[in-house]
């Protein structure tokens, strides 16, 4: 596993590598800070992504935020403050681990391998939402090509609903493709 080691305080974190490499984790060269914390991740793909800091500042937040939604990893974070509202904003910023006061080195592996297992957790969850999303807007498509079929061509709502499936079917595409290409060009004939 590959891990990039992001220190912001004055702290040497050489232990920290040498432990790492101890249990076989890659340690990437670590960056001096969380600027271009996104570029790094895009450019050396790391598996997870440690940060040492004393507080985590806003641009240092941003920062995970942007990393959290275009190229999620496992975010651990060791901070001297344990500020309520910090940790709350590391969290929502897509910081799996935050650990006051705790840089031992001993305890960084198992902490890296809880918060790899909460990360995978997390974007099955999320894979999930993202596919429950689709279905609903995939659902309400069908329901309003249904529904055009019905007033424009006095359909039933199981005629326009077998007239949907028979389309997708003859053209072998999904009922809500079918439904969506029915309501963009109800669009452009207006």
């Amino acid at each position: 596993m590959r891990v990039l080691l992001v220190n912001d305080t004055p702290k040497p974190i050489a232990e920290l590598a040498q432990v790492l490499r101890g249990v076989g984790y890659e340690v990437l060269t670590h960056a001096d800070c969380a600027a271009g914390l996104l570029k790094a991740v895009q450019d050396i793909k790391p598996d997870a992504v440690i940060l040492d800091v004393d507080s985590p500042s806003r641009d240092t937040l941003e920062q995970l935020s942007m990393l959290n939604r275009h190229a999620p990893r496992p975010v651990v974070m060791f901070a001297a403050d344990g500020d309520d509202a910090l940790i709350r904003d590391a969290i929502g910023a897509g910081v799996v681990a935050y650990v006051v006061d705790g840089l031992s080195p001993a305890r960084v592996a198992p902490i890296l391998r809880v918060a790899m297992a909460r990360f995978e957790q997390q974007a099955h969850v999320r894979q999930r939402v993202d596919e429950l999303e689709q279905k609903l807007v995939d659902r309400k498509d069908i329901d309003r090509a249904k529904g055009l079929l019905m007033d424009r061509r006095g359909m039933s709502e199981a005629d326009a609903y077998a007239a949907l499936r028979q389309q997708a079917m003859k053209q072998g595409l999904k009922l809500a493709d079918v439904a969506r290409r029915i309501l963009s060009m109800a669009d452009l004939l207006g």
